[in-house]
């Protein structure tokens, strides 16, 4: 990890993780969490356990939120405070829902990057408060359905917690089990019928969506993005 000019203005300077980084600690967070629990490491996590793994880091997590004041498709929202943990609240819409049991592992996932990489923020560089939603001592990172996967890259916090998620459910060298060796010298259009298979191999490993397979094999160099693929920028 290295400082750089943070172009938000939410702090002086911010973070920028290479991807190795970003993958390597979010596996090495996973699999000691999972061996620790259940003295192996094998995915897919579950939802129960990605809860835990969240609950470890936060606060407070409440898994039943009214999240409807929060803004437009609010599903996640991490609440920051000098010198504490973070609180974090999951909309009560996912909990509530079975169908919705991928949005909602995602979204636990999203949250758990905000808490794992950016809490310390707020003891190593002061951030500018007015950036930020709520009251001057609590500030908020605000996830709505479309920031969770496809965050911009104008805002590195929410790209950052939209690469981990990916990170956390799906870990590179798990995944790169999976991946033939033809694709990985030579990627595929997710479009193609390898691409689709291996989409399909990755969602029904992880337990995830078909676009969030897509989009974190897109991340790993597997698959080649679209014209409209968000941009790395760590």
């Amino acid at each position: 990890m290295r400082w750089v000019w943070d172009a938000t203005r939410r702090f002086p300077k911010r973070p920028h993780y290479e991807l190795s980084e970003l993958n390597d600690e979010c596996e090495r967070v996973v699999r000691d969490f999972l061996v620790e629990r259940h003295g192996t490491a094998t995915y897919p996590c579950s939802t129960n356990d990605l809860t835990v793994l969240l609950e470890r880091e936060a606060a407070d997590l409440d898994l039943f939120a009214d999240l409807s004041g929060e803004g437009t498709a609010v599903e996640g929202v991490t609440y920051f405070e000098p010198g504490k943990k973070p609180r974090v609240a999951i909309s009560a819409d996912l909990s509530n829902d079975p169908r919705r049991e991928n949005r909602l592992r995602t979204t636990l996932t999203h949250e758990f990057g905000h808490v794992h990489f950016h809490n310390f923020l707020w003891t190593v560089e002061a951030p500018t408060l007015a950036l930020f939603d709520d009251a001057p001592r609590v500030v908020q990172a605000k996830c709505n359905r479309d920031s969770i996967l496809h965050a911009g890259a104008v805002d590195w916090m929410e790209w950052q917690a939209a690469y981990v998620c990916g990170a956390v459910l799906m870990p590179a060298r798990a995944v790169r089990v999976l991946v033939p060796s033809s694709i990985v010298s030579r990627p595929e259009s997710p479009d193609s019928s390898a691409g689709a298979t291996l989409i399909a191999k990755v969602q029904a490993r992880f337990l995830v969506s078909a676009d969030a397979a897509r989009v974190r094999l897109i991340k790993l160099g597997y698959l080649t993005p679209s014209q409209n693929e968000v941009p790395l920028l760590g």
